[in-house]
């Protein structure tokens, strides 16, 4: 167990019995375009509950939850549904929910979000092009004067694009999810990856959360995910980083506590001070936790 009072970034709560919500990834005959079957993961219910019980070794003091329902008809569901949860047993701490930054209603859709204690942040996949959608870019702007952070999923391939968001709205922190999800494991991938990397660690609103590396590296060990670990914290600096789980979608290839103790283990020679900002002064200072 890692000693450091542990803030996890992004973990995925659902209940496929509710009505109200809808999750089409979890969907029987749904099979995901990255990570291929992921029957494994589609019981019927794994909510704050299963979460504080799966976790309660693993000193967790706190967890944001990133928007899981997908195809929902209305995403402030969800966000009800958590905030429940969060009522009746402490998790999760933050909720990072659904709005259709495109849409004519995005800004009631944050509105009723809002009436929600707490939700502090916004994911969106968009259609098509949306990072160049100029509606799309007028919907993110509304996060900014809520203090909402925006999570997105992303590589390297799209860096140019996503560092023309976040210049164009210095006022929203944007998270970079998964650490920019590296697709591949090769040393020419490593090489334009860190090169994407930079190029949004330049704007200063730009945040990196170190999550999910066993979605694209199924068998991984400490030693294969240090060089990603590492490098995203020098490229972003240890202020601007922080750690997350993405569970249970990473139960699939580990355990809980192997993720925890791996990321102690790769910042183990870091200042105490840099440890915990990795840990969880960063994510409680950026999520407002």
């Amino acid at each position: 167990m890692a000693d450091l009072p542990f803030v996890d970034t992004h973990v995925h709560y659902w209940d496929l019995k509710d009505p109200q919500l809808r999750y089409v990834w979890l969907e029987p005959d749904w099979i995901h375009p990255i990570l291929g079957n992921i029957d494994g993961l589609k019981v019927l219910l794994y909510s704050a509950d299963q979460y504080a019980a799966e976790t309660r070794f693993q000193n967790v003091t706190k967890a944001v939850h990133v928007q899981a329902a997908i195809g929902i008809d209305d995403p402030v569901a969800e966000t009800e549904w958590l905030q429940k949860q969060a009522d009746r047993v402490g998790f999760p701490h933050a909720i990072v929910g659904h709005c259709d930054l495109a849409s004519a209603d995005a800004q009631r859709t944050i509105e009723r979000h809002l009436e929600y204690s707490n939700f502090r942040g916004v994911r969106d996949f968009g259609q098509g092009d949306y990072l160049s959608d100029p509606a799309w870019r007028r919907g993110y702007g509304l996060l900014a004067e809520p203090e909402l952070v925006f999570c997105l999923d992303t590589t390297w391939e799209e860096a140019d694009k996503v560092r023309r968001l976040a210049d164009e709205h210095p006022g929203v922190v944007l998270c970079v999810d998964h650490a920019g999800f590296p697709r591949a494991r090769d040393e020419t991938y490593f090489g334009n990856w860190r090169t994407g990397m930079s190029t949004l660690a330049g704007a200063p609103n730009v945040v990196c959360k170190i999550s999910g590396l066993g979605m694209c590296d199924n068998d991984w060990t400490v030693d294969s995910i240090r060089p990603w670990v590492l490098a995203c914290i020098e490229i972003f600096g240890v202020e601007r980083s922080f750690f997350g789980t993405n569970w249970p979608v990473d139960r699939l290839y580990s355990s809980y506590g192997d993720v925890v103790d791996a990321y102690a283990t790769i910042i183990s020679d870091f200042t105490e001070a840099e440890q915990t900002a990795l840990f969880s002064a960063n994510a409680e200072r950026v999520f407002r936790i």
